[in-house]
């Protein structure tokens, strides 16, 4: 109950709060403001979380991928994507740095698409593993549209800010 409190919150809440306050008081293009704040919440402080959980050894990754026991290439393994999460949520952090916020969230957006829809097919998930995958699924859609909107004004000669 409490991953999927913590992970919906940074999948959902906490950027639509976050962006609804920056709008508030400093105003700013709603979708530059909502998107920066998706790829710091939903990219940055959710994938640095999963990745000192998987670091650890502490959380569900290892038992996904076989059974009760890891095995030591099981465990190495989720250690390795602990590291590129924790690499990525770190760079997702900077997206509240100016010029940071799409190529990270492009790179963020890409990685979480690809984990959620691989995941989409799996049978026998459990409660965890199903909100692991859907808010992949929300975070990528939520990240990438914004990015490629900004990109196709960049390539048109709009400004993005």
């Amino acid at each position: 109950m409490g991953y999927a409190v913590v992970v919906i919150a940074q999948t959902i809440v906490l950027p639509i709060v976050s962006g609804a306050v920056e709008l508030a008081v400093a105003g700013g293009d709603p979708l530059l403001v909502f998107a920066k704040w998706w790829v710091f919440w939903g990219v940055g402080t959710r994938l640095l979380l999963a990745g000192l959980t998987q670091v650890s050894g502490k959380g569900a990754t290892t038992r996904i991928l076989g059974g009760t026991t890891p095995s030591v290439q099981e465990t190495q393994l989720t250690r390795e994507l602990g590291v590129a999460n924790i690499a990525m949520g770190t760079a997702g952090l900077l997206a509240l740095v100016p010029g940071w916020a799409l190529p990270v969230g492009i790179a963020g957006a890409l990685f979480l698409l690809f984990a959620g829809l691989m995941h989409v097919t799996k049978t026998g998930k459990n409660p965890q593993e199903q909100v692991a995958t859907w808010t992949d699924l929300i975070v990528g859609v939520a990240v990438l549209v914004p990015a490629v909107i900004v990109l196709i004004r960049i390539l048109a000669g709009g400004a993005t800010s």
